[in-house]
C-alpha cells in the first residue's frame, strides 16, 4: 500500500468507518515529528481512530511497539483492518476504556499520543503517570476547551521542553469546474517531556 520510507500516507488509501475521526496527513507529520520516537521506543496511542498515526509509526519504526488503544469494539477492529491493510506487524490493538485500562496494558510507554476523550485533562494527567523520566507526551486539541486543559494539565504535571503547534492547513480541492483552497480543520498540538 506505501512503499515509501517517509510518512505522508494519503488519507483516502485507510479503510475508514462513518463518523469515526480521521487525523489528516500533514497534522500526522506535524505529530509524528512532536513524538521524536526511538528505534526501540513503545507508543500508545490513546482513542486511536483510524490508527493513521499508530500506522504511520509501525512503518517508520518497524522495531517499536505500537498499542493502539480504543474503546470501541468496531472502532478498534477498523485499526485492525488498516494495520493488515499496510502489513504492519507491530501494532497491537487493547480494547478497553481509557483512563481505566491503562493499568491493565501489559507493555509500558516512553511515548504516549493522546487523540482525544473526555475529560481530556484527566487522560494526560493518568497516561502521563505510565511514563518514565524521559518520556514524551503529545496531545492534541481542535477547540479552546481542549487547549486550555491540556494546557493546564502539562503545567500541572510539571511537563518540561513543552511545545505548543497550531496547525491551519489548506488543501488544494477541485469543486466543479474550479480549483479553491479548502481549509482542514485547524488544531494545536502540544508536546512535553517528563524529566523528574
Amino acid at each position: 500500500m506505501w512503499q515509501y520510507q517517509t510518512p505522508g500516507i494519503p488519507d483516502k488509501l485507510f479503510e475508514r468507518l462513518p463518523g469515526i475521526p480521521l487525523t489528516k496527513r500533514e497534522a500526522r507529520l506535524l505529530i509524528i515529528s512532536a513524538l521524536r520516537m526511538e528505534p526501540e521506543s513503545v507508543l500508545w496511542d490513546i482513542g486511536a481512530g483510524t490508527g493513521t498515526i499508530s500506522i504511520e509509526i509501525a512503518l517508520l519504526c518497524p522495531e517499536a511497539q505500537v498499542v493502539s488503544v480504543e474503546r470501541d469494539e468496531d472502532v478498534a477492529a477498523l485499526v485492525r483492518t488498516n494495520s493488515q491493510r499496510f502489513k504492519c506487524q507491530n501494532i497491537s490493538v487493547f480494547e478497553g476504556n481509557a483512563p481505566e485500562c491503562f493499568a491493565d496494558i501489559a507493555t509500558k510507554p516512553d511515548r504516549i499520543c493522546l487523540g482525544g476523550g473526555k475529560p481530556i485533562k484527566d487522560l494526560l494527567h493518568k497516561a502521563w503517570s505510565f511514563l518514565p523520566t524521559g518520556g514524551r507526551a503529545v496531545a492534541m486539541a481542535t477547540n479552546l476547551e481542549q487547549l486550555y486543559q491540556l494546557s493546564e494539565g502539562f503545567a500541572e504535571l510539571q511537563a518540561r521542553n513543552v511545545e505548543v503547534v497550531q496547525a491551519a492547513i489548506n488543501r488544494l480541492e477541485t469543486q466543479g469546474m474550479r480549483q479553491v483552497f479548502a481549509a482542514v480543520d485547524p488544531m494545536f498540538i502540544l508536546s512535553g517531556e517528563k524529566i523528574d
